[in-house]
């Protein structure tokens, strides 16, 4: 059942915090990737190149769980488990742009190759622990 981001999910969501997000590769195993975060007020957002193999892992299986710990007091931390409702690279090149912005403090985010194709990836939370 989908749950709502709080005031205190969505401050850490906005810090700099670099967060982790495990999907479920073909043989059932865990993968794991370090991914800069957003939200959109309703769901957890991450940028991807579409040929990564979390997005072809979400495309398969969208079940993820996403986790981050607090910039300035590691002890402080959430994990979410949802699902993938929306895989899109309409606003993918802003979306790159303006994580770039929060988390190397560039206009542009200065890694991109010819023929990328960026993604936004829109996470529905179900469950929240944290400390």
């Amino acid at each position: 059942m989908p749950i709502q981001l709080t005031d205190a999910h969505k401050k850490l969501l906005d810090a700099k915090a670099f967060a982790f997000l495990g999907t479920i590769n073909t043989d059932g195993s865990p993968q794991v990737t370090p991914v800069w975060i957003d939200h959109d007020g309703t769901h957890i957002v991450v940028n991807s190149e579409q040929k990564r193999r979390k997005v072809r892992n979400i495309q398969r299986d969208p079940r993820v769980s996403v986790s981050l710990t607090n910039p300035e007091n590691p002890y402080q931390y959430l994990e979410f488990r949802g699902r993938v409702v929306e895989v899109t690279p309409e606003g993918g090149a802003e979306g790159i742009d303006r994580l770039a912005k929060k988390y190397l403090g560039q206009d542009t985010y200065p890694y991109n190759q010819p023929g990328d194709v960026r993604v936004v990836i829109r996470i529905q939370p179900e469950h929240v622990a944290g400390q």
